[in-house]
């Protein structure tokens, strides 16, 4: 017996909440547009490749927000491809505290190509003399996002539905069930430059190990972003990112395996682009507050979460 991640992984997971926490779409301080390329264990045939794109787009009463996510994840003979919708309401809890709901819905359409495969038993009563299996199914995710200026917490599952959705002999060898994720950062602001981020998530998923994800960030002068990671008893990774521009950021890891398959892996690749657009809704919104206060415009920093 033998037990995997669920979901796709992520090193950026920082840069990428709302692939996997609903509620955060609608708290960004600006809409965002991003894409992630993951490549995992290179030098392994068949190692896990994921394709994202993904937006965050909170209205303009900077109550709700929609997003979308486009996920393609390959391993070996599968792949699985995820497309959904969420929506996500806030409200407040004091006059610095925010709490966000979110759902989202869509599906996933499982691909197996067993021509891929080199079976043991080539007379498997599973394969059935088909060569491939096709199956869509409906996916229904929920999530929490609490958050002030400098650090939030938050929880998800990405799928309730969990139940009937494999065909009876694909059931056999792949078993879904309810996966947890915990995230949580604080901002520090170091001096006025520098800011220090440390973050965590985890993932809990019944009968497999618990996935912890611990990381450290340092944004520099609002445009260079430089940290490192541990996934606990799994990798460590380096990370660095840089603000292009008011509009586009760049972000690159590197995960080097530290159990056995590191001997056989030349390591993890991850790539992450991302497009702001218009201004932050936060600024807009504590300018006008400021206006009406006879208060100066405020300068427009962007929140490192």
């Amino acid at each position: 017996m033998a037990y995997g991640q669920k979901e796709p992984q992520y090193t950026q997971y920082m840069y990428n909440i709302g692939s996997f926490n609903p509620a955060y779409v609608g708290t960004v301080e600006r809409p965002d547009i991003s894409g992630l390329y993951r490549v995992q264990w290179t030098g392994i045939p068949g190692s896990p490749k994921t394709l994202r794109l993904g937006a965050n787009l909170p209205f303009a009463n900077k109550k709700q927000g929609l997003g979308f996510n486009v996920v393609s994840d390959q391993l070996g003979p599968t792949s699985q491809t995820y497309i959904d919708l969420a929506y996500s309401f806030q409200v407040k809890l004091s006059e610095n505290t925010k709490l966000s709901f979110g759902i989202d819905a869509g599906g996933s359409l499982l691909d197996v190509d067993y021509s891929k495969g080199n079976f043991q038993n080539p007379n498997e009563p599973l394969l059935n003399g088909q060569d491939t299996f096709n199956k869509f199914y409906p996916t229904i995710g929920a999530g929490m996002f609490m958050y002030q200026q400098n650090w939030y917490l938050g929880w998800s599952i990405p799928n309730f539905l969990t139940e009937g959705i494999y065909a009876d002999e694909v059931a056999n060898i792949v078993e879904d069930k309810v996966q947890f994720n915990f995230i949580g950062g604080y901002v520090f602001d170091l001096s006025e430059n520098l800011k220090f981020k440390p973050a965590f998530l985890i993932n809990h998923l019944k009968g497999a190990p618990l996935n912890v994800n611990l990381s450290t960030n340092f944004l520099i002068s609002d445009i260079v972003t430089v940290g490192a990671s541990y996934r606990w008893d799994n990798a460590l990774s380096g990370l660095a990112g840089l603000q292009i521009s008011n509009t586009i950021f760049l972000g690159y890891s590197y995960d080097y395996n530290t159990t056995n398959l590191g001997e056989y892996s030349q390591g993890s690749h991850e790539v992450i682009l991302k497009f702001y657009i218009g201004k932050s809704s936060l600024n807009s919104e504590e300018d006008e507050d400021n206006k009406s206060k006879g208060k100066p415009k405020q300068i427009d920093s962007p929140r490192f979460f």
